[in-house]
This record gives C-alpha cells, sequence and structure tokens, in this order.
C-alpha cells in the first residue's frame, strides 16, 4: 500500500529502497584511499541509480577536511577498503528523478556530511538531522555501511569522484554566484560555525572568540564578522596575527602568554573551540564573560578539564558541544554566506593521487590557508 509519495515521508528502508531499485546504476570515477595508509589510487564506483526523488550531480568540486584524513586512515574505526571520502561537495545537477521538485537539471547543487537519515526521530522532523536518534541514524556521506540499494557494495563513498546521486531532501540548493570552488568548504566548515552561533543567539554587538585558526576557525571569523560581532582569535604564537585580522578579527591574544591571556579575562560572550586534540580549556574558559558559553566543535579525547567542573559553577559557564548542521539550517547559511560574500580561503589542487596525498600530509601539519579543494571537473580522469 505504499505510494511513492508515502516512500518518500515515511523513512522506513523498505519504502526508499523499493524506489531506489528501477534504471541503470550511475558509473563514477574516484579518487579512493587504498588502504589504512589512506593513500589515493585511481578508481571506479557506482552510485544507485536515479530513483523518483533523486537528484544525479556532476560532481565540480570536492573540498578537504580533516574528517576525510581521520576516516580514511581508520583512526575513527575499522573501514573498507577502497573508500572514497569527501563531505564538501558542490556540482551541477545532470538529471532528476520523476518526482523531483526542488531542483531541475542545470542548477547547483551541493552535499554536505550526510545524504539520508531515519525521517521519522523527534530530532529529524525538528530540522536536527545530524542528530537523528532512529534506526541506524543520519547517513554519513562515506564510510557508512547501508543497503546495497542505496549504496551499490553496501557502503556510502564521498566526494573525491565524478558523479554524485542523492535524494533532493538532503541536497543544498547553491546561488549561481557560489559556484566557485570555495565555496565547497561552507558544506562542512560553514556549516559547523553557523549551526551554533545561531542556537546559542550570537549577533551584532557582542564579543566572539575564537580559539584554532584553521578551515573550521577561519570560517568562524568571517561568520562571526558578518553577524556584527568583535571578533578576537587566540593563537599560540604570532604566526597568524595577520591571517586573523585580515579575516577580520579586531585583534588576536597569543594564548601562550600569561599577562595577554589575564588582560582578556571576562572579554568575550561566546568563544569557538575548534581545537581537535588534548588542551585544558581553562585557561580559555577565564575569557568568558560571567555566563558565557564555550562551544566546542573539536575531538578533545581527554585532558580538556582537569580541575573538573569548579572551572564553570562559580562563574555560570555553559559548555556546549555542536555537530555540523541540519539541512534547512545549512541552506540558511548557503543563503546567508552568498548575501555577505562570504568564501573560504583555500588553495585549489588537481585531482590527481599525487596533489590529494600531498595536500592530506600538509592538512596534518597545518600547512594550508585554510583548506583545499579539489579541482574535480577539470581533472578526474579514470583509472588505466
Amino acid at each position: 500500500s505504499h505510494t511513492n509519495n508515502r516512500a518518500r515521508n515515511c523513512g522506513c528502508f523498505v519504502c526508499r529502497i523499493s524506489v531506489a531499485m528501477s534504471g541503470e546504476l550511475v558509473p563514477c570515477i574516484c579518487l579512493a584511499c587504498a588502504d589504512e595508509s589512506g593513500r589515493m589510487i585511481r578508481h571506479k564506483i557506482n552510485r544507485r541509480a536515479v530513483g523518483p526523488y533523486d537528484i544525479h550531480i556532476g560532481i565540480t568540486y570536492s573540498g578537504i577536511c580533516h574528517s576525510d584524513i581521520h576516516t580514511g586512515k581508520g583512526e575513527w574505526g575499522k573501514k573498507n577498503y577502497p573508500l572514497c571520502v569527501g563531505h564538501e561537495i558542490l556540482g551541477q545537477v545532470k538529471a532528476v528523478g520523476s518526482e523531483v521538485s526542488k531542483f531541475k537539471a542545470g542548477d547547483i547543487a551541493g552535499v554536505g556530511c550526510f545524504t539520508d537519515s531515519c525521517r521519522s526521530c523527534e530530532e529529524c522532523k525538528d530540522g536536527n538531522e545530524q542528530y537523528c536518534s532512529g534506526p541506524g541514524g543520519m547517513h554519513g556521506t562515506y564510510g557508512s555501511m547501508r543497503p546495497e540499494s542505496l549504496h551499490p557494495g553496501g557502503m556510502s563513498h564521498g566526494g573525491y569522484a565524478s558523479d554524485f546521486v542523492i535524494d533532493e531532501s538532503y541536497a543544498i540548493h547553491i546561488p549561481e554566484k557560489m559556484n566557485v570552488a570555495a565555496a565547497a568548504p561552507l558544506l562542512c566548515a560553514g556549516i559547523t560555525c553557523f549551526s551554533p552561533f545561531m542556537e546559542h543567539g550570537v549577533k551584532a554587538g557582542q564579543t566572539l572568540g575564537v580559539v584554532g585558526l584553521g578551515g573550521l576557525g577561519h570560517m568562524a571569523v568571517k561568520i562571526g564578522k558578518a553577524l556584527g560581532c568583535e571578533v578576537i582569535v587566540f593563537s599560540r604564537s604570532n604566526s597568524k596575527t595577520e591571517d586573523a585580522l585580515r579575516l577580520g578579527a579586531s585583534k588576536v591574544v597569543i594564548s601562550t602568554d600569561e599577562e595577554a591571556m589575564k588582560a582578556a579575562a571576562r572579554s568575550c560572550h561566546v568563544i569557538y573551540n575548534s581545537i581537535a586534540f588534548d588542551h585544558d580549556i581553562h585557561p580559555y574558559l577565564n575569557c568568558l564573560k560571567t555566563r558565557g558559553t564555550m562551544i566546542m566543535v573539536g575531538g578533545v579525547p581527554k585532558g580538556a578539564m582537569p580541575g573538573g567542573t569548579f572551572a564553570i559553577i562559580p562563574r555560570g559557564l555553559k559548555i556546549a558541544g555542536s555537530c555540523i548542521g541540519g539541512i534547512r539550517e545549512t541552506q540558511q547559511m548557503i543563503d546567508f554566506c552568498a548575501k555577505h560574500d562570504i568564501l573560504s580561503d583555500i588553495e585549489l589542487i588537481p585531482a590527481t593521487p599525487e596533489a590529494v596525498d600531498q595536500a592530506w600530509d600538509r592538512a596534518v601539519k597545518s600547512d594550508v590557508k585554510f583548506r583545499f579543494v579539489i579541482d574535480t571537473a577539470k581533472t578526474m580522469t579514470a583509472p588505466e
């Protein structure tokens, strides 16, 4: 009794798989991790056939996120190989399914960190699909074990590739002016700033602290500035001062300078902490105003609060985690960035195994300002 319309909204795997079975698989060439070394090889995969609610995207650009590296090297759990990663995907719609209403051929579309979810849990209904609590949770754009009918081979593959097939409800409309390589990282780095800023009411007149001036941090400076905040960047050395000021920060505080940190005490309404390694957050908590909030988006395995909760109780401080953003919020972020002419600072590289291997090695050393993007459409070639 399931109709196509119901299949779209029902959320159960049976419905969605049944509508994706018709038609021909979409052949795709890609760059993939050969094994846990993360080294790239040229590879061929298939995307599922374009179902009634699917769009087929010819990928133009694919950003490189540190999550790609962690996942590709098996640092966040064992994966099957070869594995194509990448979740900052920008491209042009080549074809649409018979029931698609939001996109047409020729439109520019984006894909971020997930491609589906259960659609029926409280989180999905509230537009927080990234926190899906239904069976299987959100479907990660790559490395997610799913039914063969959704992802031929039984695992999702990402955007270091020529083509992508996705349900229109999980794709983002990209304004024509944003059809540039520097917009691709917004689909991960941009939303990872924008979502918590909206959640915690970051607004004009506030002082925003940014800890860690990398791919995430540099977007936090740009978006915070556009929201009307005074932005203070905290950095361990003077090496990024010039960049921070150019990006829109009003000043830089050297976090290893005790006097400078004392002078910055109680200066920030909100601090955005993007550091993704073990570190004590207490010195930064001292820079929050009373009842201020620290947003944590970097994975800190241990050591963040060696002094325990006494670091936050006496002044009513808040520590909040945040993970990317939902589809509706990601669309709002793209539209906001288009309005304010916000793009990522990038280095464009060709879609060759050698270039991506080198980019990953440099990203691990933080040797990039501030995001690598693969020039997919122009330079991707098939394996010999």
